[in-house]
């Protein structure tokens, strides 16, 4: 019984949920992308790569940090490369106390293969 009242207490302290989807390609915030439909762009394949980008609310009022997807691509590529391949993008929110949302947080992840693009000479 003891065991069943501290899970419940737990489960009430912490909840969470998640989903996740998937995208084809994505670019650094600083490319371009309409011109990379437009030319042939040639590149080669650095390797699998994670970003993560959070951000947290404080009484639900006071936010802090960037969640966004293209926060947490500039991040997996923070290292090298311009653009993720085959990605997968995961959105996770974390609330402490839900029911007065005293503190929570939210994270987006990404997972890809980065590629770089290659400069074509003239």
């Amino acid at each position: 019984m003891k065991a069943a009242m501290i899970l419940l207490l737990a489960i009430l302290i912490f909840t969470s949920c998640s989903s996740t989807g998937n995208l084809g390609m994505a670019t650094k915030s600083q490319i371009n992308p309409g011109s990379l439909l437009t030319s042939s762009q040639s590149f080669k394949e650095i390797g699998p790569v994670k970003g993560k980008a959070c951000r947290f609310f404080i009484v639900g009022l006071i936010p802090g940090g960037d969640a966004t997807v293209t926060q947490a691509i500039d991040d997996a590529l923070s290292d090298g490369g311009d653009a993720l391949l085959n990605i997968s993008v995961t959105n996770s929110l974390y609330g402490f106390i839900p029911i007065y949302n005293l503190f929570s947080y939210t994270c987006t992840e990404v997972e890809g293969i980065a590629i770089e693009f290659e400069t074509q000479m003239n």
